[in-house]
């Protein structure tokens, strides 16, 4: 529940598979930097804009 599927409101066409795609690739990068914890890590890396870049190595 870290992305509150149950609550979207994304139900037809590529939206829910596009979702779907933007979680995996999220969960996935943070996986590659070491996190164990996601909704932890998630938590820390939405506090600040930069971190989420620069986890990317976009900045």
């Amino acid at each position: 529940m870290t992305f509150a599927e149950d609550a979207s409101q994304l139900r037809t066409g590529a939206a829910p598979r596009a979702m779907a795609t933007w979680r995996n690739l999220a969960i996935g990068a943070l996986r590659l930097a070491g996190s164990i914890n996601i909704a932890a890590s998630l938590r820390h890396n939405a506090r600040d804009a930069s971190r989420p870049l620069a986890l990317l190595g976009l900045t």
